[in-house]
């Protein structure tokens, strides 16, 4: 698609953004459960881009934590601009936009009989988003924030400093500086959003000090990660915030000759599985998908996925061994069973 024809599309897109807020005074902004930097990024963007082109005011509520130190730092950086979820916030009738999920995928607090006014969002299509009045949902863009770039950018809104940053982060960190799941949008978005990025704020967030805790979950990691072919399953324990497991699971995906990387941990009553995958035809969210079936929610892409297991009163870490069992069987690897651990031998 040459230029033209996307600054078309981009266009129509807007126009019909515009249409169907028209008329609406105030909008929820409501990105994914445990909010991460594309989420975070995007949520902001449509607020921008609400009250600019429309005038509508905008609240950005989350259910969850924003846990992880970087995204810490991000929100700190951007003057606190999502608060919360309160039991009272879906129950007012307003109209709902969903960033970076959908209904229907298990990962945000959307009830079921309320259908948002808006979606934007870059995983695989939902069922029950084909009733959203509005939806812009591209499972080939690797990041939401490349996404709401496009729509500042054809409602000719250049992002202020802040949101720049913010969305170059979104960018970076969804895609892993553009070499995981990234197409020729997003690229595009990365190197336009370079020349306005906060670039000592952006070093201050991507190297956040992180609390005694992430060392002693990484500890846990390291000594219960078992190597099983070109898969890797670790199993941390009780965790203090829910995104860990996915933490972790970045970092273990890092070990030369890994193509899998599985961490999961308990979390209240939750046990949480993160999925990475290096493979080149991704998979990560049909494994958690497969594995975690109707036990709780699941979700994800290509490169990146995660679910939640309700624990009910059971042992975390028996449910976890009897997950391993199930990814190990799904990339027909049971038959390397126990595996290898991985402070002691070569995974290679």
């Amino acid at each position: 698609m040459d230029s033209v024809t996307e600054n078309k599309e981009a266009t129509k897109r807007l126009q019909a953004l515009l249409a169907a807020v028209r008329g609406a005074e105030e909008i929820l902004i409501l990105p994914h459960n445990d909010p991460d930097p594309d989420a975070i990024a995007s949520a902001l963007a449509v607020r921008h881009l609400l009250s600019e082109t429309s005038g509508i005011e905008s609240t950005i509520i989350y259910q969850g934590i924003v846990g992880r130190a970087e995204n810490k730092a991000l929100v700190r950086y951007l003057g606190r601009p999502l608060r919360q979820l309160k039991a009272r916030d879906l129950a007012q009738g307003l109209p709902v936009a969903l960033v970076d999920t959908q209904p229907g995928a298990g990962n945000n607090p959307m009830p079921k009989d309320q259908v948002p006014l808006l979606v934007f969002d870059h995983h695989p299509m939902q069922e029950a988003t084909e009733d959203v009045p509005f939806a812009d949902v591209r499972s080939g863009i690797g990041a939401t924030s490349t996404m709401l770039l496009e729509y500042l950018q054809a409602a000719g809104i250049e992002p202020a400093q802040p949101l720049a940053t913010a969305l170059f982060y979104g960018i970076k960190s969804d895609t892993l500086g553009l070499v995981r799941g990234a197409g020729p949008d997003d690229v595009d978005a990365y190197f336009y959003l370079q020349r306005l990025v906060d670039l000592e704020a952006l070093v201050e967030i991507e190297r956040a000090q992180v609390p005694t805790e992430y060392f002693r979950r990484l500890h846990a990691a390291l000594h219960d990660a078992r190597c099983y072919g070109k898969a890797l399953i670790s199993y941390l324990g009780p965790m203090q915030r829910p995104d860990l497991a996915a933490e972790m699971a970045d970092l273990l995906l890092r070990l030369d000759g890994v193509l899998w990387a599985v961490c999961m941990g308990a979390y209240e009553d939750d046990l949480v599985l993160a999925v990475r995958s290096r493979h080149t035809r991704g998979g990560a969210g049909h494994l958690v998908q497969a594995v975690v079936g109707d036990q709780g929610t699941a979700g994800g892409h290509g490169f990146m996925a995660g679910g939640h297991v309700l624990l009910g009163g059971r042992d975390p870490e028996l449910v976890a061994r009897g997950l391993e069992m199930d990814i190990l069987k799904y990339l027909r690897l049971a038959g390397t069973a126990p595996g290898e651990a991985l402070l002691q031998d070569d995974c290679a």
